[in-house]
This record gives structure tokens, C-alpha cells and sequence, in this order.
């Protein structure tokens, strides 16, 4: 009964981090008019359902890598479950785009830390495989966004209205995000499921996740995509930079490769990282946009506290779990009060596919790389 009911925490995880990550693959798209919303949303569905069997190189990196599977419990996966959930849910109603990975991982290391002991935790694992890579990747995102930005405006655009003739290239860049996302943040939930099973006695060490959990993840991940989570969209798509059409295709072509090229070497990377740098990088790479770096700076501040935060939930949630069955009954009680306390406060001011306004494109003879007023 408990190791069922650690997979369906852990599919719920899956599908709050669908809706809290839509906008890492659609939010430039949305923002320029290359997609309508809801087309976005469905199209990105679709793909990260796709992405999910592309590859299982990071789930064998949670399930085994970074926590010893033999010192703790399926309990103790669950109290990590439920703190990645409420930071989760608490960062998606502030509209703030913060890592969906790292609130895991956080919960994870919490509840095995102070539930199993320090020397349960593989701290050189942490920080070879999700440290860096999380100081890292938004930095190269940017870096190759700005530059091919830069490019794009210098040798293209100058020629022709920067709004039209990137739709096309900005709706497969987007495509590719969302097969890039489902290919990474899949995985990250079938790793958890698969630690569960193997922490229960049900798979054997280092095994890959079965068939079902492959399927299972994909599903719930989709799913969330679907609904949006629209909030974070507003944010990503207007809140950093004013995204024309070439800014929105380098961005996301950037964030693709970054985001794939990791999964092939089983880094469980932070999509939301990644696909942010690149925003900011084509904002700078585009010489008139403005970039507010003090909503980039809320952002970083988001990144510093996730593993802190979602480890402090995720501590006292399994150090209660693993108590016995009162204990995990308590948690989960508490964990969907918390849930449903935040989608009513939600509810007062709510966030959807209609919020968003779609830009005109710049006329004829209007200034290359500005929008028409």
C-alpha cells in the first residue's frame, strides 16, 4: 500500500511539474504570436509525451546516484515527494520559474538526510551531477541565445521586418524544447518511482525503470503541460524582455540543444535554468530590448532558496513518515491541505491563455527590431 501510494505522489509531482514548465518550452512562442496559447500548450503536450522514451540515462541517475537506495524507504521518498510538490505549488503562484528538478532533488536529499543519516546523501554525486550543471547551463544558454541573437538581427532581419518570417522557425525551436523537456524531466520522476521500488525490494539494484513507469511518467507529465501553468508563461514571456519573433527562435534553439545534450550524458538539468538563461541572453543579444534584471534577479533568488527550501520540507515530512503509517497518513493530510489552500488563493486572481495579448506584427518600412507602437 505504501509503495503505491509513493508512485501516485510521485505521478502527482510529475504533473505539477508539467503545468509548473510549460512555459520553458512555449513562452517565447506564445508571447510573439507564433502560436495562440492553447495550440502551444497542446503541441507541447504532445511532444513531451514523445520525449519521455527517448532515453533513461537520467533515471539511473536518481535511482542510483544520488542517495544509497539501500538505507532508506519508500516513507522516506515520500516525505521528499511532498516537500517538492509544495515548493512547487508555492513558486507556481508567485509566478515565479524556478526548478521543478531541484525541488525534488532538495526533498529527496532532505528526507534521506535527516531520516537515514549524512552518509546516506552521495554528496559528490550532488555535486557533479546537479550543482553544476545548475551553475552552468543558464550561463551557456544565454551565452549561445545572445550570440546567435546578435547574428540573426545583424545579418537577417536588417533586411526584412523582424516579426515575420520566423513563425515557422520559432514553432520548431519551440517543438524542440518540448521533446528536449520530456526527454529530461521524465526521467527525473521515473528515477524517483524506480528508487522507490528499489528501495521496497521490488527491482533490483541499479535497475532501469520498467515499461509501465516509463509510460505512467509520460502520461502524467503530458497531462500537466496541457492545463498550462500560465502564471510562470506570463512571466517567462513577458516578464524578462519584450521577445520578437528571431529573439523567441534563438532562444529556444539554444535552450533545446543545451537541455538534450545533457540528457544524452544523464544530467538531470534544470529545464527551467536553462530555457530562462536563454531569454535573458537573447534580450541582451537584441540591442533595443529591454532586460529587467530585477525580475531576473527575483528569479535567481528563487533558484538559491529551491534545494534549501524543498530539503527543509522534505526533512520534516519524511523524518514524520518514516514514524509508521499515522505518520505518512499525517503528511499526505497535510500535503493536500497545503495543495488546496494554494489553488483557492489561486482562484482569486486567476492567471489564463486569455491574459495574454498577442503582438501585432511590425509593419512595412517600420525601424528593424522594433514593434510597432
Amino acid at each position: 500500500m505504501l509503495v503505491a501510494v509513493v508512485v501516485v505522489t510521485a505521478l502527482v509531482f510529475d504533473f505539477t511539474n508539467g503545468f509548473h514548465d510549460t512555459a520553458n518550452s512555449m513562452a517565447t512562442s506564445i508571447a510573439t504570436g507564433a502560436l495562440k496559447p492553447r495550440v502551444a500548450v497542446a503541441i507541447s503536450a504532445i511532444l513531451n509525451l514523445v520525449g519521455a522514451f527517448l532515453s533513461v540515462e537520467v533515471a539511473k541517475t536518481i535511482s542510483s546516484g544520488l542517495v544509497d537506495d539501500t538505507k532508506i524507504g519508500p516513507s522516506i521518498v515520500f516525505g521528499g515527494l511532498i516537500g517538492a510538490i509544495v515548493w512547487n505549488l508555492v513558486t507556481w503562484f508567485v509566478g515565479l520559474p524556478s526548478s521543478s528538478s531541484h525541488a525534488l532533488f532538495g526533498g529527496l536529499i532532505g528526507a534521506t538526510w535527516i531520516s537515514a543519516g549524512a552518509d546516506s546523501v552521495h554528496f559528490g554525486k550532488i555535486v557533479e551531477k546537479v550543482l553544476i550543471p545548475a551553475a552552468a547551463s543558464p550561463v551557456i544558454a544565454g551565452v549561445v541565445a545572445m550570440i546567435a541573437t546578435y547574428l540573426v538581427y545583424r545579418f537577417l532581419v536588417r533586411r526584412r521586418p523582424a516579426t515575420r518570417g520566423f513563425k515557422v522557425g520559432q514553432i520548431v525551436s519551440a517543438s524542440l524544447v518540448s521533446l528536449a523537456h520530456g526527454t529530461n524531466d521524465a526521467q527525473k520522476t521515473m528515477g524517483v518511482i524506480t528508487l522507490t521500488l528499489v528501495s521496497a525490494g521490488s527491482l533490483p539494484a541499479g535497475a532501469s525503470p520498467p515499461v509501465w513507469v516509463i509510460v505512467s511518467a509520460a502520461c502524467a507529465l503530458a497531462l500537466g503541460t496541457y492545463l498550462g501553468g500560465w502564471r510562470i508563461t506570463h512571466t517567462l514571456g513577458k516578464g524578462l524582455t519584450d521577445i520578437e519573433g528571431p529573439q523567441g527562435f534563438a532562444a529556444q534553439t539554444s535552450s533545446a540543444l543545451v537541455i538534450l545534450i545533457s540528457s544524452r550524458l544523464g544530467f538531470p538539468l534544470s529545464t527551467t535554468h536553462v530555457c530562462s538563461g536563454g531569454i535573458v541572453g537573447s534580450g541582451v543579444g537584441r540591442r533595443d530590448a529591454p532586460v529587467r534584471w530585477r525580475m531576473a534577479g527575483r528569479m535567481v533568488v528563487a533558484w538559491l532558496f529551491t534545494l534549501p527550501a524543498a530539503a527543509i520540507v522534505g526533512a520534516i515530512s519524511g523524518k514524520v513518515a518514516s514514524l509508521g503509517t499515522a505518520g505518512t497518513v499525517a503528511v499526505g493530510v497535510v500535503g493536500i491541505g497545503v495543495g488546496l489552500g494554494i489553488y483557492l488563493l489561486s482562484r482569486r486572481h486567476p492567471v489564463t491563455a486569455h491574459s495574454f495579448h498577442v503582438p501585432e506584427p511590425t509593419p512595412a518600412g517600420a525601424e528593424p527590431g522594433r514593434l510597432a507602437a
